[in-house]
């Protein structure tokens, strides 16, 4: 990672990793080939004519001589729900420093953060075979700090030795979703995709619900490459176990190596016309790669939205 884990590991409370990796990915903007990109975090707008005077911020008046409004909740420019795949499965790590829920709590925060800057509302959702908590789309420091300790929750978790099996089924939750948000929001789903192959046809169903309902949806597939997709191990015999129901099978990885990459990339490449063809943005994530690219990800959707 640009962002060493070991960094960030020192660091806390999770509002502070966040504020750093969100600092760090906007200062590497200047630095790459996407200096072009404006970033723009602004709790004020200019004062519009009409616009009561109450509202004025005196104290930027006073640095800049110019009028400026603060922003308030009801002037959110978007509403955005991050929907957070809990399922025991989000638990695995290997050759990456963090697990792919470690890596996706961080990276949840880090756009909460950067949508709290914007002046966006950010709600969280938790799931595994169902919603196991909402909380609604607010752009207050307050709500942003309740998510942040929420989110502590679930890294300390995952620390747990007695923690309970949970079991992927994204299709379920995200229907249950569907109905349940009434206004119309970017939902991001952060999700490492583990259910059964034909489960994925009732998580597109699911997909086209959420856009039914029109919603702007853009699916995170959370994942340790090196072992998920390439199952790049080295040589020698593997017991796998199935972190979601406890089962196990031998595998010698050389052997089945070639005809599982290639079944992966098969699944993977339907798996992106079908999101296409309903118009899902679909990112793939690496758990040992920075944040940035995830981070372009959304911002690139966020300017979309306007």
């Amino acid at each position: 990672m640009v962002l060493q884990s070991e960094i960030l590991n020192r660091l806390a409370p999770l509002e502070l990793k966040a504020r750093t990796i969100v600092e760090g990915f906007i200062s590497g903007l200047h630095r790459s080939p996407y200096h072009g990109f404006s970033v723009e975090f602004a709790e004020h707008r200019p004062y519009n004519q009409g616009d009561d005077f109450k509202h004025i911020d005196w104290k930027a008046y006073g640095k800049s001589e110019r009028f400026y409004v603060k922003q308030y909740e009801a002037e959110t420019n978007l509403r955005a729900h991050i929907a957070l795949d809990i399922s025991s499965s989000m638990y695995f790590k290997h050759f990456a420093d963090w697990s792919k829920l470690r890596y996706a709590i961080h990276y949840a925060s880090a756009l909460m953060y950067m949508m709290n800057r914007q002046r966006d509302a950010t709600g969280l959702i938790l799931f595994d075979d169902q919603i196991r908590a909402e909380y609604p789309a607010k752009s207050s420091q307050t709500h942003l700090r309740m998510l942040f300790q929420k989110l502590e929750e679930e890294l300390q978790q995952e620390q747990s030795k007695s923690k309970e099996r949970r079991v992927s089924a994204s299709a379920e939750a995200l229907h249950s979703l569907a109905e349940r948000l009434k206004r119309r929001s970017l939902v991001i789903v952060l999700t490492d995709l583990f259910e059964n192959v034909e489960g994925h046809d009732a998580l597109m169903s699911a997909l086209r619900h959420l856009k039914h309902q029109k919603h702007e949806v853009l699916l995170f597939n959370v994942l340790e490459h090196q072992s998920e997709r390439e199952l790049d191990f080295e040589d020698g015999k593997f017991l796998f176990e199935d972190m979601e129901t406890g089962s196990e099978m031998e595998v010698i990885p050389n052997q089945v190596r070639e005809d599982y990459q290639k079944k992966v990339q098969e699944f993977t490449k339907k798996f992106k016309i079908d999101c296409s063809n309903a118009r899902v943005d679909f990112e793939e994530i690496d758990t040992q790669s920075p944040f940035d690219l995830a981070l372009l990800a959304y911002l690139n959707k966020r300017k979309k939205l306007g």
